[in-house]
């Protein structure tokens, strides 16, 4: 476990030649991510499963997201509670799903500043491999004004460790800016589960496990839970944000790529970050 999460080799700060990231890998889990995968397996066993075809129906493209962040410690007794009102997904009898994503932002790590100085109008551009399903894409998710996530998306034959010109010709269509400024920037990958209501247009992912790296570090954030509910309006009634509201977890704001930016990089503008970071970083600890 890593108890200083924003302490990083300073000599990375010295480059960002998109050769020195790391190739596509899992890494090694350590014993606690192997603790919580035995007894998340057992939990989500007692669940029905729903395929990725039935899943079809509620993709929610365009969504609204409200976002928790908490320790697993809390999950258990969550998961349990919901069985009865949501499905898991599986996917080849797998109701743990890994993913691997790469993150692009411009070489002054553009999309990453609209976030962290509140942009309403902002955009993140990722290839994500879904590893067990065995697809990759391409992905660009757009947060509007209206406060709305809209994700456009192709598939790739294979993750992308950089942009190709047919890629880059596909972000200028979806993108109100340049592509061919994007670099490779953090890798991340997590295992995910993904619950589906069993009455409404809800899906609500978990996800954990996470680890963020570039060439020079590694970052893991153990012992936390991010999860996300997508819905497709404000009016749709959901079991999970119920539960939310009565375990008193409040809702907050989580950017992957932006936390793993922050964590990585030590020359990025990260105070309105801080808290959050603090806040990680006591439940990394089991605080």
């Amino acid at each position: 476990m890593n108890h200083n999460l924003w302490t990083t080799n300073p000599t990375q700060t010295q480059t960002q030649d998109r050769q020195l990231l790391q190739p596509w890998a899992l890494p090694g889990a350590s014993l606690q991510t192997y603790t919580s995968t035995q007894w998340l397996n057992q939990v989500l066993n007692a669940y029905s499963p729903i395929t990725l075809k039935e899943m079809d129906s509620v993709a929610l493209l365009n969504r609204i997201d409200t976002k928790f962040v908490f320790s697993m410690g809390r999950l258990y007794s969550l998961l349990a509670a919901l069985r009865p009102l949501y499905r898991v997904l599986s996917v080849q009898g797998q109701r743990l799903n890994h993913y691997r994503t790469l993150y692009f932002d411009t070489p002054a790590f553009d999309l990453y500043r609209l976030h962290v100085n509140g942009r309403a109008d902002r955009f993140k551009v990722r290839s994500r491999e879904y590893v067990d399903s065995q697809l990759s894409f391409l992905e660009v998710k757009h947060k509007t004004r209206k406060d709305r996530t809209i994700k456009d998306r192709i598939s790739t034959p294979a993750p992308l460790d950089d942009l190709t010109p047919e890629s880059e010709q596909w972000l200028d269509s979806v993108l109100p800016f340049d592509s061919r400024s994007l670099q490779p920037k953090v890798w991340n990958t997590f295992t995910r589960v993904t619950l589906v209501s069993n009455t409404g247009c809800e899906r609500v992912t978990l996800d954990t496990n996470l680890v963020f790296s570039n060439a020079f570090n590694e970052i893991r954030l153990d012992g936390i839970v991010i999860a996300e509910v997508k819905l497709d309006s404000r009016s749709t009634r959901s079991p999970f944000l119920t539960r939310m509201q009565d375990e008193r977890i409040h809702p907050q704001g989580f950017s992957k790529y932006v936390i793993g930016a922050s964590l990585l990089y030590d020359h990025l503008k990260k105070n309105a970050l801080k808290s959050k970071l603090i806040l990680l970083n006591r439940m990394t600890q089991g605080f």
